[in-house]
């Protein structure tokens, strides 16, 4: 036997006359709360480049706020319908209940983001607080309602809302720190699960057993109810096995729990499919939450992968990273807007013709918003570039802004047309003119909604072009797309032209580490060569001949094919990622037979149109050797000039250093570093492309205490593999310090046990070039018993290696170590043009890192002598010594640093560096 089920919030007595209703107000209310933490979260990711902890915010405004102010709002309001008390989930206690968890989420977010993980606690019991307190009222509901045909539903709600307080403790053990080996990897996948599987996913679970017939306006399938009374203790054994096995076992034996809960959602969701069958989705909400789905079995399988592919939590932890988007955006969120344009329209009431009318709005151009939704979010967990990604994620947060439009104007349209229908200032309608009667299943779907085939096709072919031209757009701004000098590989090693012979040689060519293997092929005279590049490294590569054939950029793992056409003469072919080719990643194609060239080393490959190459970098074409990337044109170096002035108005790095934050005990420091590509201005009228974190050169400044934590969340938004190594945490540097491509984040986390001045960098080959680019910071650890000066700056000495105006440093000037210029903070002579301060008598003190990578420095300050000295973590001179000695160096061998104290009896002068 079928029953067919109304929407839930449609039961109950005939509509009211026009005119907000109680019901009306109160989900108005409550779902502007929803509205504002999803406006939070597209504001956030507008500028999630600003913001600290851009990752971990963006995640949380989203789950945290959004989704969970829905799950309490909209479990409430499905329990007390399917137990018939309509009234119930609008209280009081109900609003109480709001208040507390939204403070809660509200404190947990600021204590995260000033690093204050007590603050987090206070923040994480509230919210803990509001949703037991939910289950407690579901648990009373249910005993006090009559029993039910779907009173499982709120069996459902029962169990979610117990789990999220042990999710949320996890958290707050997180935020502690201080945790050993891998148990941060374990809390962490425990905590995603407990969290999103548990109190999203059996929320989710419960609801579609009656929202989804609802939705397609079709009657609930035989079996439902006892299908989802058999699915529930199945997804709970599931969940609990995986969460047991996250933080007490390897990673394969929680494998088998994720499949127990994968197949709970199977047995629950079988029903869904016969109704889907028996009436087609046909709107944006129903497709909508079927893409959400689809989404949530393709991660579970995702993670299932992972799990027993490898025995380290570590590994585990980086990898479910990447399930991030497929989660919160593919599954989380777009179940979270199609439930939404379903239920507001019915809640907000005003009659059938009203709710449909909102309906309509709420679905507008509903085909190519899905297939831009969908498509984009492929895009975006797909191995492309950088620059691609990033257009994809414009498109999602786009859609994101346009649904939040529309929801605001459909609630104030259909509120304006109530009252001015409660006010009588319209006419009635004119009665129709007799017509069939349609299904009543039909009667209730706006025509915009039943749109035809063809405007759905049509809706959906327009929304995968845009998405196509993005993903064009992005690919032809990415630096791999750039060409090179074209030449033909035909002529022979004296000009003519060689016969083809017809036939085609084969070559497969393994990247291993630095190195192209087999170094050099061979080739006859004649015959077409096509190369099959397997990259096997951990760093993204190509293979460019000095033809202009070339392979796209390959991750590692991937593979690529270089057709270089017929071939008569020696080529030389090499990876044009900047400094590769410097560090040996050379190819010699060699030609046998008739019409040969005589040399075929593969140090040398000569052709009129691309010059001569040599993989000690001494060719002309810097563009395409990896030597300087493509600038401007002109020299740097030649437009540097030492006695040239800046531009009026120009303004010094701050060098002043903030104290260290108070506090008695060891704190955490949370940070998020961007790399980013930045064109800047490092000398008077010399422009470079610099590979930052956070667009400056040095990186931020990070400053503790012994004993204090750092975790570090490293964003790579280049367009090349970069990594970051700290040295101040003693950590094994395979996973922290791993090279992550463009578009991923890792997360390195240590613990300051030493004092000192410490260097971080990209340890990146070639590191010296990463880090003659721009990709060096220093942390500042406070020695125990620091004392307090007037003033205290730091000062970040490198050197510059001047490729083209606007391009990036000159591989072969790295190698050859031949610096043009060495500055302070990344500026040549700023301190001259904008000097340091302190006043007469005043203590100050300056912290130097020699960043290198390869000058040393000795540090002088004219006119000034130094009482203190302090050097790789240890005092080389201190006042009150019976020697009354002073020091008027600090010198410094590359990545190392110190500090030195002086006052000035008369005047303070400028510092300057003599290097050796």
């Amino acid at each position: 036997m079928t029953t067919q089920l109304s929407p839930p919030t449609a039961s109950g007595p005939a509509p009211r006359p026009p005119g907000r209703s109680p019901r009306a107000l109160w989900h108005l209310g409550v779902n502007t709360i929803v509205f504002v933490w999803l406006a939070l979260f597209a504001a956030a990711a507008s500028a999630h480049h600003f913001l600290p902890h851009s990752s971990w915010l963006l995640v949380h405004v989203l789950l945290l706020g959004a989704v969970t102010n829905a799950v309490v709002i909209w479990s409430g309001h499905f329990a007390a319908s399917v137990l018939r008390l309509p009234e119930a989930n609008r209280s009081a206690p109900a609003a109480l209940r709001l208040a507390c968890l939204n403070a809660g989420a509200v404190t947990v977010t600021g204590g995260m983001l000033v690093g204050r993980w007590h603050v987090v606690l206070v923040g994480a019991g509230l919210v803990a607080a509001a949703v037991a307190a939910h289950a407690v009222w579901l648990v009373r509901l249910l005993r006090r309602a009559l029993p039910g045909r779907f009173s499982m539903t709120v069996r459902y709600y029962i169990a979610a809302s117990t789990l999220l307080p042990t999710g949320a403790a996890l958290g707050v053990v997180m935020a502690r720190g201080d945790l050993a080996g891998d148990l941060s990897d374990r809390l962490l996948i425990a905590h995603e699960m407990i969290n999103l599987l548990g109190w999203v996913g059996l929320t989710v679970a419960g609801t579609l057993i009656t929202l989804w017939p609802t939705m397609l306006r079709t009657r609930v399938a035989d079996g439902a109810e006892r299908a989802g009374r058999t699915a529930l203790p199945v997804l709970l054994a599931g969940l609990a096995a995986a969460v047991a096995a996250a933080l007490l076992a390897p990673p394969p034996l929680a494998a088998p729990g994720v499949a127990g809960y994968a197949a709970g959602l199977a047995v629950a969701g079988r029903p869904w499919l016969r109704e889907a069958r028996a009436k087609t989705p046909s709107s944006f909400a129903a497709w909508s939450v079927a893409a959400g789905c689809l989404w949530l079995a393709g991660s579970l399988t995702a993670l299932a992968g992972i799990l027993v592919s490898t025995t380290s939590w570590t590994t585990v932890a980086e990898r479910v990273s990447l399930l991030t988007a497929p989660l919160a955006a593919g599954w989380i969120a777009q179940v979270l807007l199609g439930a939404l344009s379903f239920l507001v329209p019915v809640v907000l009431g005003g009659g059938p013709a009203a709710v449909r009318a909102a309906t309509a709005g709420l679905e507008r151009a509903w085909p190519a918003r899905l297939a831009v939704t969908n498509a984009a979010l492929l895009f975006c967990v797909l191995p492309v570039p950088s620059t691609v990604r990033v257009a994809c994620s414009s498109l999602l947060l786009g859609m994101l802004l346009y649904f939040l439009v529309l929801l605001v104007s459909t609630v104030v349209r259909g509120m304006r047309n109530r009252r001015r229908a409660a006010r009588g200032d319209t006419a009635p309608a004119p009665a129709p003119a007799p017509a069939p009667a349609p299904a009543p299943a039909e009667a209730r779907v706006p025509a915009e909604v039943r749109a035809a085939p063809h405007r759905v096709l049509g809706g959906v072919a327009l929304g995968l072009a845009v998405v196509v031209l993005a993903v064009a757009a992005g690919g032809a701004v990415d630096v791999r797309s750039l060409p090179v000098a074209d030449g033909s590989a035909a002529t022979t090693a004296d000009g003519g032209e060689v016969r083809p012979t017809g036939r085609t040689t084969t070559a497969d060519v393994t990247i291993r580490g630095m190195r192209f293997s087999p170094s050099a092929v061979d080739v006859p005279a004649g015959n077409r060569l096509v190369i099959r590049l397997h990259n096997s490294g951990t760093d993204t590569h190509d293979l460019v001949l000095e033809t202009g054939a070339r392979t796209d950029r390959l991750s590692p793992g991937e593979r690529g094919t270089l057709d270089a056409g017929v071939v008569g003469r020696d080529l030389s072919g090499w990876c044009s990622v900047v400094g590769h080719r410097q560090m040996g990643m050379v190819l010699a194609v060699r030609v046998t037979g008739a019409g040969a060239s005589d040399t075929a080393d593969g140090t040398a490959g000569t052709d009129g149109a691309g010059g001569t190459g040599s993989p000690e970098g001494g060719g002309t074409t810097h563009d395409h050797s990896g030597g300087a990337s493509e600038g401007t044109g002109g020299s740097a170096a030649e437009a540097f000039d030492p006695m040239a002035e800046p531009a009026e108005g120009f303004a010094a790095r701050d060098a002043e250093l903030p104290p260290a934050t108070d506090g008695s005990g060891p704190r955490l420091h949370r940070r998020t570093l961007t790399v980013e590509e930045a064109e800047t201005e490092v000398a008077p009228g010399v422009r470079q492309t610099l590979w930052t974190f956070d667009g400056t050169a040095p990186g931020p400044v990070l400053r503790g205490r012994v004993g204090d934590t750092f975790e570090i969340t490293l964003v790579n938004d280049g367009t090349i593999g970069h990594s970051v190594d700290f040295h101040a945490g003693a950590l094994a540097p395979d996973r922290p310090m791993r090279t992550i491509q463009p578009g991923r984040s890792l997360t390195y986390r240590f613990k300051a046990t030493r004092s000192g001045v410490w260097m971080y960098h990209c340890s990146t080959m070639p590191m010296s070039l990463h880090i003659a680019n721009g990709m060096f910071g220093a942390v500042v650890i406070d020695p125990p018993g620091l004392p307090e000066v007037d003033r205290e700056y730091v000062l970040v000495q490198s050197e510059f290696y001047l490729g083209e105006q606007n391009g990036t440093a000159d591989a072969d000037k790295v190698k050859a170590e031949e610096p043009d210029m060495v500055a302070f903070n990344g500026y040549a002579n700023q301190y001259d043009h904008d000097p340091l301060t302190a006043k007469t008598g005043e203590r100050v003190r300056i912290w130097v890192l020699a960043a290198g990578p390869n000058v040393s420095s000795a540090f002088h300050v004219v006119g000034g002598q130094f009482d203190t000295v302090f050097r790789e973590g240890a005092y080389d001179l201190r006042p009150g010594g019976s020697e009354h000695g002073g020091a008027q160096v600090l010198d410094l061998a590359p990545a190392s640093g110190g500090f030195v104290e002086l006052s000035f009896p008369k005047r303070a002068t400028t510092p300057s560096s003599r290097t050796s």
